[in-house]
């Protein structure tokens, strides 16, 4: 068994495909949009395979903070110590909020915690 895909609901779908793409090298299918259920997604694929699917529907209203019940983040695996510190670096020069610069955590993993555009966690481990 594997996990197929993650969803998660956004509010501007084009701005955070643009993100993945541009950021992560995934791979974005045909926007699907579901004109009765007003309902729009699109799935990005990363090299590993591994799927995110963005969608956004009339009527699901922002979430009321980070710390909440649910999924608390996703972790991406760049591969080495030096593509956490270029990415992070990067990001934080177009201005993504940077939770927490590269360290080695307690638990033993190399990281950084980056927001997305819409302000949801993305761990860059190695």
């Amino acid at each position: 068994m594997q996990i197929e895909h993650v969803a998660i609901w956004v509010n501007d779908l084009e701005r955070m495909k643009e993100f993945y793409e541009k950021y992560f090298n995934c791979q974005s299918n045909s926007k699907y949009h579901n004109r009765i259920k007003k309902f729009e997604s699109y799935f990005l694929t990363f090299k590993t395979g591994a799927r995110l699917e963005i969608m956004r529907k009339v009527g699901v209203d922002q979430k009321n903070n980070s710390e909440q019940l649910g999924w608390a983040h996703i972790a991406i695996s760049l591969g080495s110590m030096d593509a956490v510190n270029q990415m992070t670096a990067r990001l934080k020069e177009d201005g993504y909020h940077i939770v927490s610069n590269p360290r080695v955590t307690g638990d033993g993993y190399f990281e950084s915690v980056i927001e997305d555009p819409e302000g949801n966690m993305i761990e860059l481990t190695i």
